[in-house]
């Protein structure tokens, strides 16, 4: 099944709305999500990633010893949604494509740098094909 941006924001808002949240802010701070008038910039996500994320996930997010590929299908928008990266940066990830072991939160990592991030992976996504 394959969502829109505009599904995915009406699904969030119903689960927002379901869960008697009063303030939308609130909630996608909850939710680890950028304020509603956010624009991610793959530079500005390239340098993050830089700094916070290539030790683990490598050059070009192409996976290293310590981390999967990010440029790989199993993490296309289908599979792995915006919001699942969202968890994952707030929450971490138990070990469940790769043996490279749990990923850890990242609580240094904001939601507008997440947010930047993502769209920086997406970009080199797009570029290997990946859809």
């Amino acid at each position: 099944m394959k969502f829109s941006r505009a599904a995915a924001t009406m699904l969030l808002a119903a689960v927002l709305a379901g869960c008697g949240e009063n303030d939308p802010e609130a909630g996608r701070q909850r939710f680890h999500l950028p304020p509603e008038d956010f624009k991610a910039d793959a530079e500005t996500g390239r340098r993050l990633f830089q700094a916070h994320c290539v030790e683990c996930h490598g050059h070009r997010a192409q996976g290293t010893d310590r981390g999967p590929p990010l440029v790989d299908p199993i993490y296309r928008r289908s599979h792995h949604a915006d919001l699942t990266i969202h968890f994952a940066v707030r929450d971490g990830v138990r070990e469940h494509h790769w043996n490279f072991g749990d990923m850890p939160p990242q609580p240094q990592i904001s939601p507008e740098e997440a947010g930047h991030i993502i769209a920086y992976i997406r970009g080199l996504q797009r570029q290997a094909g990946i859809r």
